[in-house]
């Protein structure tokens, strides 16, 4: 069986990766996980420790060879609005509504729900459906984990 148990960042690499892995943004966080080879076969991921793997990354699987990560295109809905400030204002609406989101200068991703599509065509927002890979950020508390080892009280 193939397995992996580390991967090296998008731009850190060199080389060819012998095969690829295509992951929706949810299936891109795993800790172990079983994943289907884009040709043929399957890799085991077992890490240390829960991972948001990203477009470009790769698995380093025990024998040196490497597994390209590639991001699935989603169905999304693409948000835009007239100004910045509206956008902003329509960022802190997703927020509020504890929705993934990919956010840019010029509009906001979010997976496809027609009932938020229809909140916010409301709010003033041009919504329109697009199909892309989905890279949405990562929550204030991602990496910190579930302990509390970095917060130490002296006594």
């Amino acid at each position: 069986m193939l397995t992996s148990n580390s991967f090296l960042r998008h731009g850190t690499w060199s080389g060819t990766p012998f095969d690829v892995v295509v992951l929706d943004h949810g299936e891109r966080h795993l800790r172990r996980k079983m994943l289907r080879l884009a040709h043929e076969g399957e890799v085991l991921a077992d890490f240390a420790h829960a991972a948001a793997l990203a477009h470009g990354d790769v698995l380093v699987l025990d024998d040196g060879r490497m597994v390209e990560v590639i991001a699935a295109e989603e169905e999304l809905l693409e948000i835009t609005a007239h100004s910045g400030t509206e956008l902003s204002e329509l960022c802190w609406h997703i927020g509020n509504r504890h929705l993934a989101a990919q956010i840019e200068a010029h509009r906001i991703l979010i997976l496809r729900d027609h009932v938020i599509k229809a909140m916010l065509e409301g709010l003033g927002a041009h919504v329109r459906d697009v199909a892309e890979p989905f890279h949405p950020m990562r929550g204030a508390y991602a990496g910190l984990g579930h302990s509390h080892e970095a917060h130490v009280h002296e006594h």
